[in-house]
């Protein structure tokens, strides 16, 4: 439940991040300012220096919320395949098949398999 969401969580922020960094003017307006019209033009200059401050600060905060929430999905991650080894029932399983009380059958399949491996060995 809590890998939800903050999987939602990382979307939702992904996706203000990304408005946030488009709705910024440029010093040639091309992409934000279509999108977002022209601040200088639609409020006046003073105003669009503000917006365009707002803007920055709602950037950096969002950016810093997006850094936290990857940190967050990154610990709260299953670990990785840990592989433990019973070297003692391994032992007794190879002693099994070379006395003969181990018997191991091979299909087709993994016949064929391996015989497509050896051959890819020798070329």
């Amino acid at each position: 439940m809590l890998e939800i969401i903050i999987g939602v969580l990382l979307i939702l922020v992904s996706i203000f991040l990304i408005v946030a960094v488009l709705f910024q003017s440029s010093k040639n307006a091309r992409l934000s300012g279509a999108i977002a019209g022209s601040a200088e033009t639609f409020f006046g200059k003073s105003k669009g220096k503000t917006i365009d401050k707002k803007l920055n600060k709602f950037t950096i905060i969002v950016s810093i919320v997006f850094t936290i929430v990857i940190l967050a999905i990154y610990a709260i991650q299953p670990g990785k395949a840990k592989i433990t080894y019973d070297y003692d029932a391994l032992k007794d399983y190879i002693a099994g098949v070379e006395d003969g009380s181990i018997t191991v059958t091979v299909t087709e399949e993994e016949e064929e398999d391996e015989h497509d491996h050896e051959d890819s060995a020798k070329e």
